[in-house]
C-alpha cells in the first residue's frame, strides 16, 4: 500500500478537524445565549430532547446537519436549518426523529427547512420506519413565504406526506412541546398520537394577536391553544405532560408496545472489521484530486476483512463491480477505479472515467444485484464519461445510457457515498441525488459539479472575455487573469462538500472512517420495507 507524505496526510487531517469544529458549531445552534433561554422556560433543547429520547449508548445518524450552511446570511443565518433529523433507536426500534430547534429563530421554517423535513419524511416513507415529530417552531418565516408556501415541495408537502404515510402503516407520533401555529398545526394532529407538554406546548391556527386583529376577540395564547384546552375542552391533543422528559418517556412507552413489520430480507452474517484500520483507510486516499490511486485499498478499508469478490474483474476497468459484506451486509458495489488501467486491446484508460465497457459491466452488474436481492452501494470518484470521437463511434452514449437505465430502475436500495469527484453525467451514472439514493453522503474530499474546477473556470472565462469584447471592451493579460482568478475562487466555493450539504444536494459530510455505519444503518432501515416492487429496466439500449 502506497504511503501518503506527511504534508499530505496532515492535510487529510485538517480536513477533519475542519470537518469536527463545523459539526460542533452547528450543535450549538442558534448559540449559547438562546440556549439559556429555553433552559430557563424549563425547556430542553431540540438536541438535548433527541439525547434524553433515544436509546442509551445506541448509533444517532444525522441527516442534514449542515443544511443551509452559509445560507441567509442577511437574515442571521439558520444553522441546520432550524430542526434536527436523524434515524436513531427507541425501545429498541429505528426510527426517523424531527426536532425543530427553537433557538433558531424560534424555530420558524426557511426554504431549507421545508426541503430537510421532507427529506426526512421521505426517507421514512422508502424504509417505512416509524417518525417522532418534537415540535416547536414559530411556523414559516414571513419575510421568505413566497419561497416556501405554495408549492409542490413546500411547506404544505408535509401534511400530505402525514396522510400518505397514515395510509401506508407508517407510525407517526408528535410532541408539541413549543410553539405550534397556523398551517403547522396540522402536522401533530394528522399523526397517531398527539402529545403536549403543559405551559410551554400551545397549538393553534392562529394566535392570540391575529385573533384579536381578525374577530375582535381578545384571549390569552394558554387559554385559546394550551394543554389544558387541548387535552380537556377540545380534545385535539390526546395526553398532557408536565415537563418535556416526562412527554420523551411517555414516547418511549408508545414505542415499548408496537409490534414488528415484515423485513425486506437483506442477507446479513456477523459482521467482521475491515481489512484496513480507519487511519490506514484515510492513508489509502490522496487528497490531491489529480492523483491517481487504488480504489480496491480504499475498498478493502470499508468492507468486512478486506474481502470482495469482483464481478468482471479483467472487463471494463475503469469501474469495479463486487460483491461483499459491510458490517455483515451483504452489499453490491460500484466504485470508480482511480488507478490507469490497459484493457485487452493495449489501450491505456484514465481512472475515474466511464468508457463504454465499464458502463456495460456495470448495467449487467446492477441487474444481477437486483436478481439476488442485494442493496447497492456507489463509491463516487468519477470525471465523467469518455468523449472524443473514438468514444462516441463505440457507442459511450448507449452504453452509458444502458448503465443509468438499469440504475435507475433498481428496485434494492441504494447508497451512495462521494468520496472525490463527481462531475457531471458521472454524477448521474452513479447514483447521485436525483436516482433515489436512500442515504448519500460525501467524505471531506469531496467535490461535486458539472465539471472540474480547473476546466469550468476555463470555459467561463472564455464565455466572459467573448461576453465583453462583443461590447467593444479591451482586455488585457492582467484582465484575464484576474476575471480568471474571480471565476475560479467562486466555482471553488461551489465544488465544497459543505455546499452541496448546505443545499441537502447530499445529506451530510462525514469522517471517511464511519463510512461504514452509515451503510449499515442504512441497509438496516432499508429491511424494514419489504420490496414489492418487480424489477423493470424496460427498453434496454443494445
Amino acid at each position: 500500500m502506497n504511503s501518503k507524505t506527511s504534508m499530505e496526510y496532515q492535510s487529510f487531517k485538517s480536513l477533519l478537524e475542519e470537518l469536527k469544529t463545523k459539526t460542533e458549531q452547528v450543535k450549538l445552534g442558534g448559540g449559547t445565549k438562546r440556549i439559556a433561554k429555553e433552559h430557563e422556560k424549563g425547556k430542553l433543547t431540540a438536541r438535548e430532547r433527541i439525547n434524553y429520547l433515544v436509546d442509551k449508548d445506541s448509533e444517532f445518524l444525522e441527516i442534514g446537519a449542515f443544511a443551509a450552511d452559509g445560507m441567509y446570511e442577511e437574515e442571521g443565518g439558520c444553522p441546520s436549518a432550524g430542526v434536527v433529523t436523524g434515524i436513531g433507536y427507541v425501545k429498541g426500534r429505528m426510527v426517523m426523529i424531527v426536532a425543530n430547534d427553537a433557538t433558531v429563530k424560534a424555530g420558524a421554517w426557511f426554504p431549507m427547512t421545508a426541503k430537510k423535513n421532507l427529506r426526512a419524511q421521505e426517507i421514512a416513507m422508502e424504509n417505512r420506519i416509524p417518525i417522532i415529530y418534537l415540535v416547536d417552531s414559530a411556523g414559516v418565516f414571513l419575510p421568505m413565504q413566497n419561497e416556501i408556501f405554495p408549492d409542490k415541495e413546500h411547506f404544505g408537502r408535509q401534511f400530505r406526506n402525514n396522510a400518505k404515510m397514515s395510509a401506508m402503516g407508517i407510525v407517526q407520533i408528535a410532541a408539541i412541546m413549543g410553539s405550534c401555529v397556523a398551517g403547522g398545526a396540522y402536522l401533530p394532529i394528522m399523526s397517531d398520537e398527539a402529545l403536549i407538554v403543559d405551559k410551554t406546548g400551545s397549538i393553534f391556527l392562529a394566535g392570540s394577536y391575529l385573533v384579536k386583529a381578525a374577530i375582535g376577540e381578545s384571549v390569552d395564547n394558554e387559554t385559546l391553544g394550551g394543554a389544558t384546552t387541548h387535552c380537556e375542552i377540545s380534545g385535539v391533543t390526546d395526553n398532557k405532560y408536565e415537563n418535556d422528559k416526562e412527554c420523551l418517556d411517555a414516547i418511549r412507552t408508545i414505542f415499548d408496545k408496537i409490534g414488528a413489520n415484515d423485513k425486506a430480507g437483506f442477507d446479513r452474517i456477523k459482521p467482521k472489521n475491515p481489512k484496513l484500520s480507519g487511519e490506514e483507510l484515510l492513508n489509502a486516499f490522496p487528497i490531491q484530486r489529480v492523483k491517481p490511486y487504488d480504489m480496491l485499498e480504499v475498498i478493502s478499508g470499508l468492507v468486512d476483512e478486506g474481502e470482495i469478490e469482483e464481478y468482471k474483474k479483467d472487463y471494463g476497468k475503469t469501474l469495479i463491480c463486487a460483491t461483499a459484506r459491510i458490517d455483515g451486509w451483504a452489499v453490491g458495489i460500484v466504485a470508480n477505479q482511480r488507478k490507469i488501467v490497459k484493457n485487452a486491446s493495449g489501450e491505456m484508460q484514465m481512472g475515474g472515467v466511464i468508457y463504454s465497457d465499464s458502463a456495460d459491466k456495470a448495467a449487467r452488474f446492477i441487474m444481477n444485484c437486483n436478481q439476488r436481492k442485494i442493496p447497492l452501494v456507489f463509491l463516487q470518484d468519477v470525471s465523467g464519461f469518455m468523449v472524443g470521437s473514438k468514444a462516441e463511434h463505440g457507442g459511450i452514449i448507449k452504453d452509458g445510457a444502458k448503465m443509468v437505465n438499469a440504475m435507475a430502475n433498481s428496485v434494492v436500495p441504494k447508497f451512495t457515498i462521494v468520496l472525490g469527484n463527481s462531475y457531471g453525467a458521472g454524477n448521474y451514472a452513479m447514483c447521485g441525488k436525483a436516482y433515489d439514493p436512500r442515504l448519500i453522503f460525501s467524505w471531506p474530499t469531496a467535490q461535486m459539479a458539472v465539471m472540474s474546477g480547473a476546466s469550468a473556470a476555463k470555459t467561463l472565462l472564455q464565455i466572459k472575455v467573448a461576453s465583453l469584447k462583443k461590447k467593444g471592451k479591451e482586455i488585457t493579460e492582467a484582465d484575464e487573469k484576474q476575471l480568471l482568478d474571480e471565476i475560479t475562487n467562486k466555482y471553488n466555493e461551489e465544488l465544497s462538500p459543505y455546499y452541496s450539504a448546505a443545499r441537502l444536494w447530499v445529506d451530510g459530510v462525514i469522517d471517511p472512517r464511519e463510512t461504514r455505519k452509515v451503510i449499515s444503518m442504512g441497509i438496516e432501515a432499508a429491511n424494514h420495507a419489504p420490496i414489492s416492487e418487480r424489477f423493470n429496466t424496460g427498453v434496454i439500449q443494445t
